[in-house]
């Protein structure tokens, strides 16, 4: 009899997706989805997605969910968290999100130590709404608004969030990672499950930006918009650890 070694994690709903092909937001559901199931905690967990691609998060995500107005997504989640500190809580949010409109909840939100688990995708474009240029677009990057490619006098350098973050005292766990391969979306799990794990632990906040591609607004096949990000992304937004502090935190 052959042995099941792939299945839907039962926290994953089965619907049919929305997100455009090519699109990383797929993959880090599943993950989450996955580490979720791992943990055991998908009767104690909430997740607050706000506006942007992300959403529609509730329609695949089998847990709980509290929307948010576009930017205030940890705000809602410090609610929920300080209200019911027994459930885990995490957000789910773009670039165009998190580090826009919602920078100072973020930035505050470290700074406080709040026991958060936030996922952050970076495509660098506001991807839902046009593929606008976002804080975190790349120098001489080609967006709608940005025809002839962004430029530092005019739009400013991109915005490094997560390097923000870390200098903050009550952040614990900062990790940035992508999923542009195989041997990438398993590092991005176990940052994931980390993550989750800083706030199981009672830590502090957690955050994983994850670089996830935009085929749709980038204008590029799949496969081009992953080899994007491993060529070009990432000298911008580097891969790997930004901030470890578990061990003194305990």
């Amino acid at each position: 009899m052959a042995k099941q070694v792939f299945k839907r994690p039962e926290a994953l709903k089965e619907n049919t997706t929305h997100y455009c092909p090519g699109c990383g937001h797929g993959i880090i559901h599943r993950l989450i989805a996955e580490v979720i199931d791992e943990l055991g905690i998908r009767d104690k967990t909430v997740g607050v997605p706000p506006a942007g691609c992300a959403v529609l998060a509730y329609n695949y995500i089998d847990v709980d969910m509290g929307e948010a107005p576009h930017g205030r997504a940890i705000a809602v989640a410090t609610g929920i968290k300080r209200t019911r500190p027994d459930l885990v809580v995490f957000t789910y949010q773009g670039d165009g999100d998190i580090a826009a409109i919602g920078t100072a909840e973020a930035i505050h939100a470290a700074s406080r130590g709040e026991r958060l688990s936030v996922i952050f995708v970076n495509n660098g474009v506001y991807g839902m709404t046009g593929g606008q240029m976002a804080p975190t677009t790349l120098l001489g990057q080609t967006t709608t608004t940005t025809p002839g490619g962004r430029l530092p006098l005019r739009d400013g350098f991109p915005l490094d969030l997560s390097q923000m973050l870390a200098v903050a005292g009550g952040s614990v766990y900062i990790e940035r990672t992508t999923v542009t391969s195989p041997k990438n979306i398993i590092r991005t799990k176990k940052a994931i499950k980390k993550a989750f794990q800083v706030q199981m632990d009672g830590l502090g906040f957690a955050l994983v930006e994850i670089l996830s591609q935009c085929p749709i607004n980038w204008k590029l096949s799949p496969v081009a918009a992953c080899r994007w990000v491993e060529e070009e992304v990432v000298k911008s937004y580097p891969l790997g650890v930004i901030k470890d502090a578990r061990e003194k935190s305990n």
